[in-house]
């Protein structure tokens, strides 16, 4: 016999206690004897085994409630369902679905407040879909969702249609989401084609549906559906593409607006009018098939045609609103679809930069021109002769090499150090470190003072002070001035080797017109970049009177001397540059409130043989200055007027003759200097002769050889003699 399972092994034993009081026998206790399980269950008989060691007398398993468990799941879906409704109320109200999923179009303002640019959608006003014409709602229902007013959020016959004709064509051909479904997907979610979006697409419709009626979703989804070009709205694409409110669209224009849902891109028919007209039949179809419209009607429904691509009345890319857009989408924050920011762009000063460039001879070379404030508004940029050609902005994007314009931040260290505009240095060859700096027109005049060798662009001066001052205060100044880009540790950078921009090196000028740095060029009225805590901290920081003083000294020279072309009839200020090999031609200056810096050179850096700064730059600079700061071009007074005496001068007339014999000296030493670079030496002048007035002197002898005065005191014949 098998032995019982339950059994252990152990020997089973009766216990007793081996005495009792009173001796009496003590009473017998239990005896364990086999478990007696079949005394319990006598119906079951004898343990059966199965295979598997069990007991196989409880007769069958018991069987899973799968009914019980199905109500279970439909009772916890239901909760999940309101749980998930109860969410969507509160991180997505219904407010969103009439917003469209673009971000905010910003438009841009000049100084004045007129529109100079919009960036962003062109976004229409809300409709109410009760209001439009019964077959502009029909002809969207025909090709969109032909059950929308008799199903919950979704359409499982048309679920079903399209899934029939995706299997049929090999691959995804239709869609089968509801007019409502789309609404979800603009308004809520992203574009990802995964099941997790579209259950939540599901739920959101079938939210919508609970909260909204049929004319307020439709309503919202003709307000916010993209048609193209930009447009988002039934509303703006109707005046975009047909000049009407959606009120007075015909059958035919209300069918190609409802064709350009499926591709609005590609359809467009501003881009694509066969494609968009072949659309519109398809959509014309539809409604026969649909019911809305019969076959003779639908037979005179003619192709649509459009308004023609027509450049707006606002600019869609200049080089200003390209530069200034992420700081204006900063400034509008979150404002919803719309936003206007002002800028401090001047719409004449503007104009006038795009025309002094447009009129320069440039020939194949490019040009860019900023003009801002002294502390660093800018009003004007032009980034290139022609923004539809090239959006590339060269003021701004654009790394060059600066030539001469970077000797400002030399002499700045070299003024730091001690030095002043009188003090006299070495022009004449000079070895640094196996370095050879030459003057660009080969000429060396010896021992000059740093006035005249800034004016005529020594390099070898240069050089000299960028090793006396040290290259690392030459850098420590242009950082100073705003300089970020990357500047080597090495002597050469005193001549422009450095890459710098033009807006950014414009602005290195505009600290010293300011006199306080550094000037951060800014475009968004009112968007000071230096905050409060970086002016405690020192970042802006006043230029000491005497340094400023001496700066505007040597830049006042330099226009005198190789900027010669850029003077002004008022005080002016610059510096020309030139790269190696005419690459790259600068000319930065400032005069009365505007600071202004031009660039002319190649995209590709090639060398342009006879290119200078003090050629195209320095004419376009002085062509911009004479127009913006309204200077009158000078006539030539009438000859009587010339031979008028000084004591006939009054008041400014007077003064401006000072100024000019102020100038006349420097400019004598420029032209001395310009003859000499065309190998023309001036012979000294001979001694000047007297004239003896009085019949005692011999009128042929000069007055060195007349002898002394009379001995006889004064009289009449030494009182001329004291007049000779």
């Amino acid at each position: 016999m098998r032995p019982d399972p339950y059994d252990t092994g152990r020997v089973r034993y009766n216990h007793a206690r081996g005495d009792t009081p009173g001796g009496a026998a003590p009473d017998p206790l239990p005896s364990f004897g086999a478990w007696q399980d079949d005394a319990e269950h006598p119906e079951q008989g004898p343990p059966r085994w199965n295979d598997d060691g069990g007991d196989d007398r409880r007769g069958p398993r018991r069987r899973i409630a799968w009914g019980k468990w199905i109500v279970r799941g439909l009772a916890a879906s239901i909760v999940i369902f309101v749980l998930a409704v109860i969410w969507l109320a509160v991180t997505a109200p219904l407010s969103r679905s009439l917003k469209p999923p673009t971000p905010p179009s910003i438009t841009l303002t000049a100084a004045d407040g007129t529109p100079i640019a919009r960036r962003g959608a062109i976004i229409g006003a809300p409709v109410d879909a009760a209001t439009l014409p019964a077959h502009v709602r029909e002809a969207f229902l025909a090709i969109e969702d032909r059950r929308f007013y008799s199903h919950w959020g979704i359409d499982p016959r048309g679920i079903a249609r399209a899934a029939w004709a995706n299997v049929g064509s090999g691959g995804v051909r239709q869609g089968g989401s509801t007019i409502t479904q789309q609404l979800a997907k603009n308004a809520f979610l992203d574009s990802d084609r995964t099941a997790a979006r579209k259950i939540r697409e599901v739920m959101i419709a079938f939210w919508l549906e609970a909260w909204l009626s049929k004319d307020e979703i439709l309503s919202r989804y003709l307000s916010n559906v993209y048609f193209g070009d930009n447009v988002y709205g039934i509303t703006a694409a109707s005046k975009h593409y047909f000049g009407r409110t959606p009120q007075k669209l015909n059958i035919g224009q209300a069918a190609m607006l409802a064709g350009l849902v499926k591709a609005p891109s590609r359809l467009a028919p501003t881009g694509n009018l066969k494609g968009a007209r072949a659309r519109q039949a398809v959509v014309v179809g539809a409604m026969v098939d649909a019911g809305f419209l019969t076959k003779r009607e639908a037979a005179s429904v003619q192709p649509q045609r459009v308004l023609p691509a027509r450049t707006d009345t606002l600019p869609t890319g200049t080089y200003f609103a390209d530069w200034v857009l992420p700081t204006a989408r900063e400034v509008a924050g979150d404002a919803g679809t719309e936003a206007t920011v002002k800028t401090t762009l001047d719409r004449g000063l503007q104009a006038t930069a795009e025309r002094v460039v447009r009129q320069a001879s440039l020939g194949g070379l490019q040009a860019a021109v900023v003009a801002m404030r002294p502390d660093g508004e800018v009003v004007a940029m032009v980034g290139g002769k022609d923004y539809r050609s090239s959006a590339f902005n060269r003021a701004v994007q654009a790394k060059r090499q600066p030539g001469s314009t970077f000797k400002l931040f030399v002499y700045l260290a070299a003024l730091r150090a001690g030095l002043t505009p009188d003090d006299v240095r070495d022009d004449s060859p000079v070895e640094i470190a196996g370095w050879k700096p030459r003057n660009d027109d080969g000429r060396y005049l010896g021992p000059i003072t740093l006035r005249r060798a800034f004016a005529r662009s020594s390099n070898v001066v240069a050089a000299r002070l960028t090793q006396e001052a040290g290259v690392r205060n030459v850098i420590r100044a242009a950082r100073d001035l705003g300089i970020t880009t990357p500047i080597p540790n090495e002597a050469t950078i005193g001549l422009g080797t450095a890459e710098v921009s033009l807006l950014e090196l414009t602005g290195a000028y505009a600290a010293i017109a300011n006199g306080r740095y550094p000037v951060t060029p800014r475009g968004v009225e009112g968007n000071r970049n230096a905050s409060w805590y970086e002016k405690i901290a020192g970042r802006d920081t006043e230029m000491p009177a005497k340094i400023r003083d001496a700066m505007r000294s040597l830049l006042g020279s330099s226009i005198r001397g190789t900027g010669r072309d850029a003077n002004l009839p008022v005080d002016a200020f610059g510096k020309t540059g030139t790269s190696q090999g005419g690459r790259d031609g600068w000319f930065i200056g400032f005069a009365g409130n505007l600071v202004v810096g031009v660039w002319v050179g190649k995209d590709d850096s090639s060398p342009n043989p006879g290119l200078h700064g003090g050629g195209i730059p320095a004419q376009i600079w002085r062509q911009f200055m004479m127009s913006a700061l309204h200077i009158p071009v000078v006539v030539a007074p009438p000859e009587d007027e010339l031979g008028a005496p000084l004591d006939n001068m009054e008041g400014e007339a007077l003064d401006q003759f000072g100024r000019v014999l102020d100038g006349a000296q420097p400019t004598i030493d420029d032209a001395v200097d310009r003859l000499r670079e065309l190998g023309i030496e001036l012979p000294q002048p001979p001694e000047p002769r007297r004239r003896v007035p009085d019949d005692r002197f011999d009128r042929d002898r000069l007055p060195d050889d007349r002898g002394p005065p009379p001995e006889d005191g004064p009289g009449e014949d030494e009182e001329r003699y004291d007049r000779f």
